[in-house]
Order: structure tokens, then sequence, then C-alpha cells
């Protein structure tokens, strides 16, 4: 339990010998304005040192380093949770937006050849504080360096499968679109294709964003990069995502990391039209970032550039991402912090074998 962990009714129940607004007070404080409670002066000083003694409200993340780059435009946070667990926050800042991409789970499970997260393994889900103070901090973090610059977008890209954590990605995206007051156009959840979570996000019947790393058009060379395609094969997601763009009427984004000699042929091109066309998706390429466990490199951006044509030439909206952070392993793809000593010789990732129960999920 920490701070953002707790529900209003909670703050309700905690508060209940103050006045009746003194919770809703706090609770507007401690999301819209991501203002600590006791830091809050509009409530009297011994309720702000009595919420600063109690253990479950505390923070849940404890900043251990704050990497920058692009002219400090890119920022990477390095957070350790109470249990030693590490996660990584990244926020970056555009002439006319500031974007933070936030992790919803300590590892990941979904074993992806080419990233950083993936080659480390999957060690807990993040609570729904955890992933909310990550958007509260970026808050406060683009108030201190940008002025009145507010926080615009908030994507699902960090460590961790999002749709393998439902239950508190769910609470989160509530909360971030609600209670902090991110418009739900404005965030997006990424995923590589776990289908029962695609079901139930679409049900959410919200205006989120939905990206789908695919990365490959066909079950062999997908499954090779994403393992996950042997449970959830290309056809049974395309099924699952037509019947999402139907009943959303919510544009579909596939991301493609772009490897040299791997996917980045005419014939991946093709592959990729023949999913994109019937389902009006938008495609979005990235150079591939390096990796510590992969061994190719991205493709050139001569050939980025060439497919990216080959897909607009057959009417594919599509973009090439703008790699932010890789000098500090903040880009798409880097996230995994494997060498951070806190409190002993051990980096906190050496360890990691433990498996995530997928039962739930395996319909």
């Amino acid at each position: 339990m920490s701070l953002y962990d707790l529900e209003i009714a909670q703050w309700k129940q905690l508060l209940s010998a103050e006045p009746s607004y003194r919770a809703d007070q706090i609770w507007q404080a401690i999301h819209k304005h991501a203002i600590r409670p006791e830091h809050l002066t509009s409530i009297p000083k011994q309720l702000r040192d009595s919420i600063a003694k109690t253990a479950d409200l505390a923070p849940a993340l404890s900043l251990v380093n704050l990497y920058t780059d692009d002219n400090e435009l890119t920022e990477k946070a390095l957070f350790k949770l109470d249990d030693q667990r590490v996660l990584e926050t990244v926020l970056m800042h555009y002439s006319d937006r500031s974007t933070v991409c936030i992790s919803s789970q300590a590892g990941c499970a979904m074993g992806c050849k080419f990233c950083a997260t993936g080659q480390q393994g999957f060690y807990r889900h993040l609570t729904t504080g955890e992933i909310v103070e990550q958007v509260a901090w970026a808050i406060s973090r683009t108030r201190t360096k940008r002025g009145s610059r507010r926080l615009t977008n908030v994507v699902f890209m960090g460590m961790g499968e999002p749709l393998a954590n439902t239950k508190n990605l769910f609470k989160a995206l509530q909360r971030i679109n609600v209670d902090i007051g991110i418009g739900a156009r404005h965030i997006t959840v990424s995923t590589v294709g776990i289908i029962p979570g695609i079901r139930r996000f679409g049900k959410l019947n919200q205006q989120y964003n939905l990206a789908i790393s695919l990365h490959a058009a066909n079950n062999e060379k997908r499954t090779s990069l994403v393992p996950i395609t042997r449970t959830y094969p290309l056809e049974a997601l395309l099924e699952v995502l037509a019947d999402y763009r139907r009943t959303t009427n919510r544009r579909i984004s596939f991301e493609w990391a772009m490897m040299d000699g791997i996917n980045d042929s005419d014939q991946d091109a093709r592959e990729l039209i023949a999913i994109c066309v019937p389902l009006q998706a938008h495609v979005n390429l990235i150079p591939l970032n390096p990796t510590p466990k992969w061994p190719g490199s991205g493709s050139p951006m001569a050939r980025v550039r060439s497919f990216s044509r080959i897909l607009e030439m057959a009417g594919i909206v599509t973009s090439i991402r703008d790699n932010r952070g890789t000098k500090i392993a903040a880009a798409c793809g880097q996230l995994a912090e494997t060498h951070v000593t806190l409190g002993g010789d051990e980096g906190l990732f050496a360890a990691g074998s433990a498996k995530m129960d997928l039962s739930g999920l395996l319909d």
C-alpha cells in the first residue's frame, strides 16, 4: 500500500474525523496537481505531519537516479520500489507537448528477443498506485523543467506488458483520465497482442489509443521475435483487432521495429500492407535501438524511408519515430536497469527468474 494506492473511499474513511471536504481536497491535490499531502499548505499542519508519518501513505517510488539526453529534453528516472525492484520512466519534452512513457510491470514475461526488458525476465505487476505515481512524478517534473507547461500525453510503452496487468492498468487509466485530467485520446496502451486483454480493453468503451507491437507479419518470423505469437498467432490477433475496430471505431497503430536484414525487405512491407489495409491501421516505424543481448542492428535510415514509401504508396498512413534518449538507454526497447546497486553489491535484476502466471489470460 502506498500514497496513490488508496481509493477515494479509503481516504474518506481515513479522514472521517476531518471536515467532509478534506478527502476530496487531498485527492485533487495529489492527482491533478501532483502535490503530496505533507506539502499541501491548505490543510492543517498537524494533519500534514500525521500523514507524513503514516507508512501506508508514503510514496511508492524512490528516485535513485535521473539521466538526461537530447539537451535535457529527454529524461529517464530510475525508481526503487519498496521491495527493492526498480522501474524506469521516461519523460520527453517537445515544442508543443510533453509525453511520459510509463511502466506497468517490473520486468516483462513476454521475452521479445530484441527488447532489453524482455531480456531481463519478469518480477511482478506494478500496483495501480505505482503506475499512477509515475504520471504524478512526470507532472511535477514537467512543471519544474518547463514552467507553465502541462504534461499532455501518457504512453504505456515502458517496462512490462500492460494488458497482462489489466486489473491495475484499468484502474490506473481511470485515475489518469478522470482524476489527473489527461484526455483519453492522449493516452496510449501498447501491447504485443494479448488477445483477452484487447477484448477487455475494447469493452472499456473509452477513447484510449491502442498500439500493437507487431514487428513481423507472418507467424514464423514473428514467433522468432515475439514468442507470445505461439499462444496468440496472427490470425487470431487480427480477428480480435477487426472486432475491436468495428466496436470502438478507434484507429489501431502497428509498431514495427526496423531490423537490418530481418524485417525490412520489400516482401515484409507487402505482408504488412496485407494486414493494414482491412484494418485501416496506422504504422509507426521505429529504427531498432541497441540492447545488450540482441546481436542485430537497426535498419539504415535510407532503408527505413524506402520501407515507409512502399507502405504509403499502398495508402497506409505511416510515421517514422524520432528515437529519443538512446545515449541514456531510454529509447524504445531499451528500458531495463541491470547495473544499479542499492544497498548491496548485487544488481537488482541479477536474479530475475520469476515467471508470470498467464493462465487467466489464455482463452
